[in-house]
C-alpha cells in the first residue's frame, strides 16, 4: 500500500491541513482581540461565530464537492481546494476588520474538501477489512500536523499574530505544487457515475447514504461524538489562558502533545486493537475514555494535571477511525465520496453549531460579573454528549445489520 504514491501525498495533504489548523488555534485569540474584538470573552463569541460560518459552508457544499470527486475523480478536487485555501490563509493574514475574516471564513468553508477527499481517495485504495485502520494513518497524519502546527503557531506568534498564516500559506501552497507534479488519480473508470444533483445536496445525500443498513444511526454517534469533540478547537486556548494564564507557546505546546497522541493511538494503535477486540468494540473504547478524560480537563486544578491527562486522550481518538470503518464497508464503491461528503457534512453540523454552544457556555461560566467561574463548564457538555454517542452506539449494535462487504 506505501508504494501508491497517493497514499503519502493524501498523508502529507492531511499533515499540512492540520498544521494550519493548529497554526491557527494559539493567535486566534490574540488577533480577534486586535481586530475590535475587544475582551477575551467577546473574542471567544467571535471565534464562535467564525467557525459556526466555516462549518456552514461545508456543509451545504460538502456532498457537492464528494459528488463532483465521485464523477470527476480526486486529483482536481485536491488541487483546487489546496490551491484555494492557501489563498485563505493569505486573506486572514491580511485581515484589517472582523467581515474579511468572516469572509475567508465563507471561502474557506466552500473548498475544505481536502480532509473529506482524502478520505475517499483511501477507500479507493484500501480493501474492506483495511479500511478502519486505513482511515486510522489519517488520522495519524492529522495528529502529526497537530503536533507541528500549535509549536510552530506558537513560536511564529512571536513575530506578529498574522505570521502563522502566512507560513500556513506558504506550506499549503507547497504541497498544492507538489500534488500538480505526483498525484495520481485513484478513482477508477468503472466507478465514476454521473452528477446527480438531488444527491448532491445536503439533504439529498443523507437521504441516499442513510437508506443502506445501519448508516443512519451510525451517522448520529458520529455526530454526537464530533460535536464533543469541537470543545478542543473551540474553547481550548481560551481555558487555558483564563484559568491557568498560559502564554502561546505552552498552548502550542500541550496542542503539540495531543496530536502526538492521536498520531500514535490512530497510526499504530489502532492496527493492534481493531484485529484484537473488533471495530464495534473498539468504538466503545474510545468513546469510554473521550468521556473520562474530557471530565478530566474540565475540573483539572493545574497545568501538570492538563499534561497528565493528555497521553490517556489518545485512547478517545480510537472510535473515529473505526466508525468510518463501519460506515465505508457498508457503502458501494461508487459511492465512497458521496459518503465522505455525508460524513464531511455529518461533521460540519457540529461544528456549525458546537462553538457557539461551547462559546457560549464558556461565556455564561466566566463572565467579568460572577463571582466564581467554571473555566471547564464546556468540556462537562462534551462528557455528557460522548455518554449519549455510546448510548446509542449500544441500541445500534444491538440491531445491527452490517456486514462486511467482500
Amino acid at each position: 500500500m506505501f508504494r501508491n504514491p497517493a497514499v503519502w501525498f493524501i498523508l502529507l495533504t492531511v499533515m499540512v491541513d492540520a498544521i494550519g489548523i493548529g497554526l491557527m488555534m494559539p493567535v486566534m485569540p490574540q488577533l480577534l482581540q486586535e481586530i475590535n474584538a475587544g475582551s477575551l470573552a467577546n473574542a471567544a463569541l467571535w471565534g464562535g461565530v467564525m467557525s459556526t460560518t466555516f462549518a456552514a459552508m461545508q456543509f451545504l457544499f460538502g456532498p457537492l464537492v464528494g459528488a463532483i470527486s465521485d464523477r470527476y475523480g480526486r486529483r482536481r478536487v485536491l488541487l483546487v481546494s489546496l490551491t484555494v485555501m492557501a489563498i485563505d490563509y493569505v486573506i486572514i493574514g491580511l485581515a484589517g476588520a472582523m467581515w474579511v475574516l468572516i469572509l475567508a471564513r465563507v471561502l474557506g468553508g466552500i473548498t475544505a474538501a481536502n480532509h473529506s477527499t482524502a478520505a475517499a481517495v483511501m477507500a479507493d485504495i484500501s480493501r474492506p477489512h483495511e479500511k478502519a485502520a486505513n482511515f486510522g494513518l489519517i488520522g495519524a497524519a492529522f495528529g502529526i500536523g497537530f503536533i507541528l502546527g500549535p509549536v510552530i503557531g506558537g513560536f511564529a506568534a512571536e513575530f506578529g499574530s498574522r505570521a502563522p498564516f502566512y507560513v500556513a500559506a506558504v506550506l499549503v501552497g507547497a504541497v498544492a505544487i507538489l500534488g500538480y507534479f505526483t498525484l495520481p488519480e485513484t478513482l477508477k473508470e468503472e466507478n465514476r457515475r454521473d452528477l446527480d444533483a438531488a444527491r448532491a445536496q445536503p439533504f439529498g445525500a443523507f437521504a441516499s447514504i442513510g437508506k443502506l443498513p445501519g448508516q443512519f444511526r451510525m451517522l448520529v454517534v458520529y455526530f454526537f461524538n464530533e460535536f464533543a469533540f469541537m470543545v478542543y478547537p473551540a474553547v481550548w486556548s481560551f481555558v487555558a489562558i483564563g484559568k491557568f494564564d498560559w502564554e502561546e507557546w505552552l498552548i502550542g505546546v500541550s496542542l503539540g502533545t495531543f496530536g502526538l497522541g492521536m498520531a500514535f493511538s490512530q497510526g499504530y494503535l489502532i492496527r493492534k486493537i481493531i484485529p484484537k477486540i473488533g471495530e464495534s468494540n473498539t468504538v466503545i473504547l474510545g468513546l469510554s475514555m473521550q468521556g473520562l478524560t474530557l471530565l478530566g480537563f474540565a475540573f483539572a486544578p493545574a497545568t501538570w494535571f492538563v499534561f497528565a491527562l493528555l497521553p490517556i486522550s489518545a485512547l478517545g481518538m480510537l472510535g473515529g477511525p473505526a466508525m468510518q470503518g463501519i460506515l465505508s464497508r457498508a457503502t458501494p464503491d461508487n459511492a465512497q465520496g458521496e459518503l465522505q461528503g455525508v460524513i464531511s457534512s455529518t461533521r460540519a453540523v457540529a461544528a456549525i453549531v458546537a462553538p457557539m454552544v461551547m462559546t457560549g457556555l464558556y461565556y455564561a461560566a466566566t463572565a467579568d460579573h460572577l463571582a466564581w467561574k467554571f473555566y471547564g463548564a464546556p468540556f462537562v457538555l462534551s462528557a455528557v454528549l460522548v455518554l449519549t454517542a455510546m448510548l446509542v452506539f449500544i441500541g445500534w449494535r444491538r440491531n445491527a445489520d452490517l456486514a462486511p462487504r467482500v
